[in-house]
């Protein structure tokens, strides 16, 4: 069931403008706080991977925030890891329900593969949940794959593991 029925119309939008800037995660609090909430109603505490905003910061983290109309509509993070191979991992992408259907997860995840890309890390990967289609379309149509899971995390029936050669 859609709760939005307009949000069908916002499936080809005209993309608005969406200007992304490295940020201390603490900026995007709001949308790290929505996030959790949305992931809570969703799945268990024990299927939940949440990054805190302290974890965001570490030197291997790069954070990014959406600004559109200078409000912050989106956030991003990656985290180069070294645990299984080196690769970057993928967290904390948000766009709250308001602003979702503006392509703006599809921008935050092009800069984030673009930095890894600059930076020589070859493999982006990720970890998303079965309950949440629009995140497993994203991901697939961007070019990621099923995997299994990686670094530190256990299989679980509720997650999904992806990763994209780039």
């Amino acid at each position: 069931m859609i709760a939005d029925p307009d949000r069908m119309h916002r499936r080809n939008p005209v993309h608005k403008p969406l200007r992304i800037e490295v940020a201390d995660p603490e900026r995007a609090a709001h949308l790290i706080v929505a996030s959790d909430q949305y992931m809570s109603a969703l799945y268990p505490a024990e299927s939940n991977h949440f990054e805190s905003i302290e974890a965001l910061r570490l030197s291997n983290v790069r954070f990014l925030v959406g600004y559109c109309a200078d409000r912050i509509a989106a956030c991003g993070a990656v985290r180069i890891m070294e645990d299984d191979g080196r690769y970057g991992e993928i967290k904390r992408v948000f766009v709250p329900e308001s602003q979702r259907g503006n392509g703006f997860s599809t921008a935050i995840m092009d800069a984030l593969e673009s930095h890894l890309r600059e930076i020589g890390v070859p493999i982006a990967r990720l970890e998303t949940g079965i309950s949440q289609p629009e995140a497993l379309g994203l991901y697939r149509k961007r070019g990621y794959t099923e995997r299994a899971a990686f670094g530190k995390y256990c299989h679980d029936p509720l997650s999904v593991f992806m990763e994209k050669h780039l």
